[in-house]
């Protein structure tokens, strides 16, 4: 059974809930905002620079895959069956459900907690204006072909002003949209499904920005050989980000040590900065992309997500624009870990414009952070990742494993 109340993406010959007249504020208005946040505990608040996330469905498993990760608030319709709805799930999980009546967000109590805005043409976008609301909190659903250029313009509109926005979304690519809206985003989404899939895929999506602020363990260790070894295929990443002094990606032979390969952000006298490129190893080589998991440089296509770090270890996410693979001579760089017995190797193309991060205290390198390739010796400190080394598929496994 759909939900009645308003149905996301309608055309827009399609009724919509109107845009509420401007009114005198009402003191008993309470703000949706406590509401909201409490669905969303374990992303932290607003303030923090997180994200809100509401429900809407009708299926018990959307609603217990939610719950499980932690979203616990639900949008519902006003029409008795989404009263029974509520009964039915309070009964097995603490849920807190918001419901829409026409252009009004209600809570259980029947307050008016927040305003319900359907968007179909330019003239109704207009209409929204943070400095014309009577509450704090609205949800707008974005109705028709257009959302991108609709939530952006939202999303300048209300910068400065103490307002929290979310936006309808019935897929979690949808939601995405919102989210990174002219970089900030909405302030949140009102995620309308009845498959268990998109809430997981929303979650895994939350889960890569919330690791983005952590950071990646990087081990020192120190350069034991560098050996000429002759021609091989080696990859060129070009991503669709720009890299700045000290980032890389962690590239390695073996899984279980993962080099710190820097960009080709660096100014030259002989080539122009390409802080888009890493010229990162050959075919053959591991590489660490978001979830903990490595790929091999040979499977990079446009379009792959990878983990992009930097010298303290602070990492994002990139995505891939282009890569390029080609004949050139190699040279085998040898590693041994500081403070333990692990050893671990790299295979680099034989050019200046490629070299591997060394510490921040790494002296005669405290400007550039990086030491090239052909000027790398034996005693110089680099930085690694070190990991476990049996893989399947990328992922990570308990097993043995011998490499050499």
């Amino acid at each position: 059974m759909a939900l009645r109340s308003i149905a996301p993406c309608q055309s827009a010959a399609t009724t919509t809930p109107p845009i509420p007249p401007r009114r005198r504020p009402n003191a008993a208005l309470v703000p949706v905002t406590s509401c909201i946040k409490m669905s969303s505990s374990m992303l932290g608040n607003k303030n923090e620079g997180s994200k809100l996330v509401l429900v809407w469905t009708e299926s018990r498993q959307v609603m217990t895959a939610a719950v499980e990760r932690g979203w616990r608030t639900f949008v519902f319709g006003s029409e008795p069956f989404s009263k029974e709805l509520v009964q039915d799930w309070s009964s097995t999980a603490l849920i807190h459900p918001l419901f829409v009546d026409g252009a009004k967000l209600l809570d259980e109590q029947g307050l008016n907690v927040g305003m319900f805005y359907g968007v179909s043409s330019p003239r109704e976008l207009e209409l929204i204006r943070p400095d014309d609301m009577e509450v704090d909190n609205l949800v707008i659903n974005f109705q028709g072909e257009w959302q991108v250029i609709p939530a952006e313009n939202i999303v300048a509109a209300f910068q400065g002003f103490n307002r929290t926005v979310l936006a309808v979304a019935t897929t979690s690519t949808e939601a995405q949209v919102f989210l990174e809206a002219l970089e900030q985003g909405l302030d949140g989404v009102v995620l309308k499904v009845e498959d268990t899939g998109e809430i997981l895929k929303l979650k895994e999506y939350f889960d890569r920005r919330n690791e983005v602020s952590s950071r990646l363990a990087l081990t020192k260790a120190t350069i034991t050989n560098v050996e000429v070894v002759g021609m091989g295929d080696r990859v060129c990443v070009d991503l669709c980000s720009v890299m700045r002094p000290g980032e890389g990606l962690l590239v390695g032979s073996f899984a279980r040590g993962l080099f710190l390969v820097h960009s080709e952000c660096l100014e030259t006298n002989y080539i122009a900065s390409r802080p888009f490129r890493i010229n990162a190893g050959p075919v053959h080589a591991y590489l660490a992309v978001p979830g903990g998991k490595t790929c091999y440089l040979s499977e990079l296509r446009a379009g792959k997500e990878v983990t992009v770090v930097d010298q303290s270890g602070l990492w994002r996410t990139a995505i891939v624009g282009r890569v390029k693979i080609e004949s050139r001579p190699l040279v085998l760089v040898e590693a041994k870990e500081n403070l333990g017995e692990e050893t671990y190797s790299i295979f680099l193309q034989n050019a200046e414009t490629v070299g591997l991060v060394c510490p921040s205290e790494a002296e005669g390198n405290n400007t550039s952070m990086v030491i090239p390739v052909t000027s790398l010796k034996v005693g110089d400190e680099i930085l690694v990742r070190k990991q476990g080394g049996a893989r399947h598929t990328g992922i990570e496994i308990r097993e043995f494993i011998l490499e050499k």
